[in-house]
């Protein structure tokens, strides 16, 4: 939560004027000006392991954003077959990178063992270091790198800057750090995030790109959020080809990152270059790459998928009961319910209001619901209140656990008023936050934390001190008015660094409300450099502590997110609008965390601030209930929005809503793929069809895994959507019969009244479902269908799925634990016979929990060869049983170039009561 958008306005609209009457603070961050003639290759050589290490001299001094490191070594190595690194860094001085505990990696060679070795040698002006997958070459003077892929020769990335190129060679500061890249016309890139991307998931030439972790709401365009993904997906297409591979550049140092189309410059104020290059070729094998470096995702537990609702503003315990009852009421599905920070005593992290929560009445409540299998999940900030009497603050100085200024601790002001961050980057600060955990869950057995307002917002900016004379605050007024006495902090190049990053889209000063970035964390880590790690470290930090409590699988949501993230915990987009615009970004920038290893994501449904409409509410559920994270969030201020508040937005969520409980199943598998393999949940089409470009700007569908295609109106007043679908065979999921099928793709105009959404399944698929219900435990416990998708009236064709059932709360999520199946699905089409069959890993916990297969349905089958003539399940016949009803459809062929004149039928067998855990093979002939 944060304050109201008119206030986030108000705030940068005032500081703008602060800018406008101080220009000196300002230097221009687009200035396209050369600056200096780069750096020379003095020395190489190859290393016993294989790696290049060699070092770049200056070859002129230039003054602009401060003096030139004058010596610097550079370090080239093939990590694995397709990830190679390229590291640059002062060779004379250890300088700050993001830390190797944080993010474990391998380690370039200590400057001390390589300076020594130092040594000038002849140098070719050009040279290559070949890998399995990728090439790196050099220019030595000016220095210059490029990487290619040797598969067929294209350059991904390079360095070189002629006279008429618009950007420097490598320029290399304390403080400023320049590097570019060429890039073809026609290339394709995503990421670069967080922000809000007005233009869609396809990165846009001149929008500006900052990245610096910023207590800004998303309903700002353009500008730096809530994290700092330094990453970007390069995909081009060449002869119908297509070829993806990525860009991470390790460095958590504020930076601007200009893409101008045909090149693109990072501009740092800190750190190192840490280049790592993955080279895909496929948009799956890049985040597979990339998560496989930086951390898989988080395994979720099955709950985490089934719905959440929340609101800034649910005053006491009685109003959170009703909304339970309420949703109950209205049969609505609801598995997760949440406070903001009302359950709090005085905004104060793991405390309980005595009054309006009282601790017997909420256990009480806890009690109650977790009989029933739904979770109780509350909000934490890091702002520890400055309080005598509480203990979380008292014990955290007696640890020393929180961030200095100046030698004591850097006092902020948050919701409890004057508070201390804790640093998380202090081994016993991790200690200390554990233990409050513990202690918090003694107090209430939370089952998930969300951790808020670590960018680190702050609501004052400067050396600040508490006032004397005066309550802070006052209790009155808004809560995030700076009520502390404060001086800006400008005496160091730390607060005021020569260049100006677009921190805010404003180039505000870098510490505006937040942690000054002269303060210093352990070991005297500059906030300067650590800033944007700092929510990072705090998810590693609750992670740590949740799962340290009874062993079960941790669930933490936190705003602010960094490289590896994911690996601890989900995100949500933070404070949207509830506006048809803010339903549009919420799609791009979802698809876009999927990207970044977070997969685990959504958007308030309905928007954080007020207020939505009932239409747009009945459309934003449409969606919403197809995020990998799907809660209902409002702003203290906004009218109650529930689900069931309005008539028809409630038909709209038992619509959209019980499609996700039936297809939890299959949203599960993918959470167990993005664990092992980095996967996204939710995907952009091109990750399905990357050699189709028609689909590479798409922004306003998305895919489920690689076959559920989502088609939502995101359009007032609209009762119709014009949706993309791709080469193929499509059905839809509400009704099996209706089917798409084009050659070469097409656009159709789809039926889509105010509680209708479109999801659509692709050919070659087969998806695992269940019967719904209304919390995630009782639908997780009803019998299977099947859904078989061939190639509408394919002579032949085959399909695939998967279906990972397990002990959802276990801590890890994997096979060989005895507490979890594995199934492979298959399905075949040739000469008239159909084949369906699994190929069981581990039955026995599918078989102890007594799971069944009740029905299968095959979709896209030659109607003109006539019914079922034969039906065998595991060699032994079928027809005849008294319990097997068989039925079949004739498909009918929406908009596309359908399917000629030729019949197709769906064949539906209900009946079966396959064991889930056991193989099967199904076999019949048609005609």
């Amino acid at each position: 939560m944060v304050y109201p958008h008119s206030l986030t306005f108000l705030c940068l609209s005032s500081l703008l004027l602060t800018l406008v009457l101080f220009p000196s603070e300002i230097t221009s961050s687009s200035n396209a000006t050369k600056i200096g003639q780069g750096y020379r290759l003095i020395s190489i050589e190859e290393t016993s392991d294989g790696a290049l290490i060699g070092f770049l001299q200056l070859n002129q001094k230039s003054k602009i954003y401060g003096p030139d490191i004058p010596l610097l070594r550079f370090y080239a190595k093939h990590e694995t077959d397709n990830r190679l690194r390229v590291h640059i860094t002062d060779a004379n001085k250890q300088r700050w990178e993001v830390p190797y505990n944080l993010i474990p990696r391998e380690q370039p060679p200590p400057l001390t063992q390589t300076i020594g070795k130092f040594r000038k040698n002849p140098i070719d002006q050009a040279s290559e270091y070949s890998g399995s997958e990728l090439l790196f070459s050099y220019i030595s003077n000016p220095f210059s790198f490029a990487i290619k892929r040797k598969s067929n020769g294209e350059t991904l990335f390079n360095t070189t800057s002629t006279s008429s190129d618009p950007f420097s060679s490598l320029v290399f500061k304390d403080q400023y750090i320049e590097i570019s890249t060429k890039l073809p016309k026609d290339a394709s890139l995503y990421g670069l995030g967080e922000n809000t991307q007005p233009h869609g998931i396809k990165l846009y030439p001149s929008d500006p790109y900052t990245l610096y972790t910023t207590d800004i709401s998303a309903i700002n365009l353009n500008a730096d959020l809530y994290g700092s993904h330094p990453m970007y997906m390069d995909l081009r297409n060449n002869g119908g080809e297509a070829y993806a591979h990525a860009v991470l550049l390790l460095n958590s140092n504020g930076m601007d990152v200009f893409y101008r189309g045909n090149s693109l410059t990072y501009k740092v104020i800190g750190g190192v270059l840490d280049f790592y290059f993955f080279s895909g070729p496929s948009p799956l094998n890049v985040v597979d790459q990339y998560t496989s470096l930086i951390g898989r995702p988080a395994p979720m537990p099955y709950w985490a998928f089934g719905f959440h609702q929340c609101r800034w503003g649910y005053h006491n315990l009685s109003v959170v009961e009703d909304v339970v009852e309420n949703y109950k009421k209205a049969q609505i599905p609801l598995d997760v319910i949440w406070n903001d920070d009302d359950h709090m005593d005085g905004h104060k992290d793991f405390t309980l209001n005595p009054n309006n929560y009282p601790r017997p009445k909420l256990l009480n409540f806890l009690n109650k619901i977790h009989n029933i299998g739904m979770k109780y999940i509350v909000i934490i900030d890091p702002g520890i209140g400055v309080n005598s009497s509480y203990g979380v603050y008292q014990r955290g100085l007696a640890n020393d656990v929180f961030i200095k200024y100046e030698g004591e601790p850097f006092l902020a002001q948050v919701w409890p008023g004057a508070v201390n961050f804790p640093d998380f980057l202090n081994p016993k600060t991790v200690s200390w936050w554990a233990d409050e955990i513990r202690r918090f869950h003694e107090l209430v057995p939370v089952d998930g934390l969300w951790i808020d307002m670590n960018e680190a917002s702050n609501f004052c900016s400067g050396k600040c001190k508490i006032p004397k004379g005066k309550i802070c605050p006052s209790g009155t007024g808004p809560g995030w008015i700076c009520c502390l006495d404060c001086k800006n902090i400008t005496k160091t190049r730390w607060d005021d660094p020569p260049y100006k990053i677009n921190a805010s889209g404003i180039q505000a000063p870098i510490g505006y409300k937040t942690i000054a970035t002269s303060a210093t964390h352990y070991n005297g880590v500059l906030e300067y450099d650590a800033h944007s790690i700092y929510g990072f470290s705090q998810s590693v930090a609750t992670h740590k502590g949740l799962l340290g409590i009874e062993g079960k699988r941790p669930f933490i949501l936190s705003r602010s997110t960094y490289v590896g993230s994911g690996k601890y915990a989900a995100h949500w987009t933070g404070d949207n609008q509830g506006t048809w615009e803010n339903l549009r970004y919420s799609i791009s920038t979802m698809l876009n965390f999927g990207i970044f290893g977070v997969p685990m994501v959504g958007s308030d449904i309905c928007g954080f601030y007020p207020q939505p409409t009932e239409e747009l509410c009945n459309r934003w559920i449409e969606v919403g209930a197809f995020y990998p994270f799907s809660r209902d969030h409002a702003n203290y201020y906004s009218p109650r929005q529930e689900l069931y508040q309005w008539d028809s937005v409630a038909q709209s969520a038992r619509n959209a809503l019980g499609i996700r409980y039936k297809i939890l199943p299959y949203l599960y598998t993918l959470n167990y793929e993005a664990h092992v393999s980095g996967s996204p949940i939710a995907r952009p089409l091109f990750f399905t069809f990357p050699t189709y470009t028609e689909c590479y700007d798409v922004s306003t569908q998305f895919l489920l895994g690689s076959s559920l295609l989502i088609s939502p109106v995101l359009e007032q007043g609209k009762t119709q959507v014009k949706a993309l679908f791709p080469p193929g065979s499509w059905y839809s999921l509400l009704d099996w019969t209706h089917t798409i099928t084009s050659k070469g793709g097409t656009y159709v105009t789809l039926d889509a009244p105010l509680h209708v959404v479109n999801v659509h399944l692709y050919q070659n698929t087969i998806l695992p479902m269940q019967q719904g219900g209304l919390i995630s435990k009782d639908a997780r416990t009803t019998p299977f269908t099947l859904i078989v998708t061939f190639p509408a009236g394919a002579a032949e064709g085959d399909a695939k799925g998967t279906l990972f059932i397990d002990e959802d709360e276990l801590p890890e999520i994997k096979l060989g634990n005895g507490y979890s199946t594995y199934i492979d699905l298959y399905a075949s089409v040739k000469q008239g016979g159909v084949k369906v069959w699994s190929d069981v890993q581990e039955g026995k916990y599918a078989l102890d929990k007594g799971l069944i297969i009740d029905s299968i349905s095959v979709l896209g089958l030659d109607g003109n060869i006539g019914a079922i003539a034969s039906l065998e399940l595991d060699g032994k016949p079928l027809i005849g049983g008294s319990d097997l009803n068989v039925t079949t459809y004739e498909h009918v062929h929406l908009e596309g170039e359908g399917n000629g004149e030729s019949k197709t039928v769906m064949v539906a067998l209900r009946g079966l009561s396959i064991p889930v855990g056991k193989n099967f093979a199904m076999t019949w002939k048609m005609g």
